[in-house]
């Protein structure tokens, strides 16, 4: 029975974790970031690194500590009801509510500044409704195709990526030292940086994915679940490390573009604008087919793992339909636009990340109280409460939410839970109910 993996198997796994986690969606967050961030861009980047890096890589090592199968039997840990809420909300989230949509309106936002000044709804819904189309016929009937687009398109789109990189630090814009910071970068760049990689969503997509991963670290003959979490972590060290370097290199190349353009209204705009400022259209066009193909795949997996897990927690519907359902339904989302979705991500996001963080940290360290349910659903319960005060102080303040009613729940926790204010008011309550969970543990076993 192997310990660890050769060198060239880490290797392997590495670029399987990259290949996984990183999408062109991925870029807009930290290029946007980049343009607020200014002068405290590298503090930013380290934050987005540890939620955007880190906790997916910890995510998928944690499904081989605790040998589950699935997000739906890690779940299980803390009850039988969660383990379908949870995965129900999480599917939903990477699925037909955000991440399908976003990867739709990614593309066509670098569409509209190769488009003339007017009404972009009509060529939206026309761009949208191709590209679902054709998302739905190969989510129907996967084909070879999608792995060539995978093989060909990601390299292109990778090589492209560092030719602009490279060229932006050869020619810079501004020097990236005199941009003031704005919004909560002032302040908190770092905890505002953390915040912002909730938005590549890499996490939550973790616990639903990682198990490929898992999978062929054990058919490769590693099996002891320590083992098989401590050689995922060591692999993907070498995948993430890679993805973490992207993130400094796009974060910064962000800040430089505030020498010419204004902060832009999300990171898909920033990037056209700074395609188009070293290349010109053709950089623009080739940014365009690149980023529209890595996104339909993206797409088309997702349509195909939402409408398999849906089917088999709700068999009675079968795969065909939940294809029809949540193709459909993306569809729809995404005529709403970039920024309305990323907007109304973020209080949804601000609920899952603190059930997805905790149950992340549990699964991993799980062998020290024997995968106790109750240590489980005591921690989850009280990262639960308070997560739903920071979906609340998390929405928007034009939506059907009473602004009088986010502003007196945001001054009530602000003073009630500490690090509310940074984005971290899960944090003690947490911490709370995992000792809780474990002196019922210890409790019990002296019993």
């Amino acid at each position: 029975m192997k310990k660890s993996l050769s060198l060239k198997e880490s290797i392997i796994i590495g670029s399987m974790l990259f290949g996984m986690f990183f999408g062109a969606g991925n870029l807009i967050f930290p290029v946007h970031m980049g343009q607020l961030a200014g002068t405290n861009s590298l503090k930013a980047a380290i934050g987005f690194i540890i939620t955007g890096v880190g906790l997916p890589l910890l995510g998928v090592a944690c499904l081989g500590a605790s040998r589950k199968d699935s997000l739906f039997d890690l779940a299980s840990l803390v009850g039988d009801k969660y383990k379908y809420l949870f995965t129900i909300l999480l599917y939903l989230t990477i699925g037909p509510f955000f991440a399908i949509p976003r990867c739709a309106t990614t593309s066509f936002g670098i569409m509209t500044s190769l488009l003339s000044e007017g009404n972009i709804v009509g060529p939206r819904f026309i761009f949208t409704l191709i590209f679902f189309a054709i998302a739905l016929l190969l989510a129907l009937k996967p084909s070879g195709i999608m792995n060539y687009i995978g093989k060909i398109i990601n390299p292109i789109f990778l090589v492209f990526l560092f030719l602009l990189i490279i060229i932006s630090f050869a020619n810079p814009m501004l020097n990236g030292n005199t941009i003031t910071p704005q919004e909560a970068y002032a302040t908190q760049p770092f905890f505002r940086g953390f915040i912002e990689g909730y938005n590549t969503m890499d996490a939550i997509a973790s616990l639903a994915f990682g198990i490929t991963v898992i999978t062929v670290i054990r058919n490769l003959g590693v099996t002891r679940e320590a083992d098989v979490a401590m050689s995922t972590i060591k692999a993907g060290a070498i995948g993430c490390g890679f993805m973490a370097i992207i993130y400094l290199l796009t974060t910064y190349m962000g800040t430089m573009s505030r020498g010419v353009y204004e902060t832009s209204s999300n990171g898909t705009i920033a990037l056209s604008q700074i395609s188009s400022h070293y290349f010109g259209s053709f950089g623009v066009y080739i940014l365009l087919i690149t980023v529209t193909l890595a996104c339909f795949k993206t797409s088309v997996a997702l349509i195909v793992s939402c409408s398999e897990m849906f089917n088999k927690m709700f068999p009675k519907v079968s795969i065909v339909a939940w294809t029809f359902i949540f193709t459909i339904f993306s569809f729809v989302v995404s005529n709403f636009g970039l920024d309305a979705i990323i907007t109304y991500a973020v209080p949804v996001l601000m609920f899952l990340y603190p059930l997805t963080i905790t149950i992340i940290l549990l699964a991993l360290f799980g062998k020290a109280f024997n995968y106790d349910k109750r240590v489980f659903a005591t921690t989850t319960i009280f990262a639960f409460i308070s997560a739903i005060f920071d979906f609340i102080v998390s929405f928007p303040k034009d939506s059907f939410i009473p602004a009088s009613f986010i502003d007196n729940v945001a001054a009530f926790v602000e003073k009630s839970l500490p690090f509310f204010s940074l984005g971290l008011g899960w944090l003690v309550p947490s911490i709370i109910g995992l000792i809780v969970g474990l002196i019922i543990h210890i409790t019990n076993k002296k019993a």
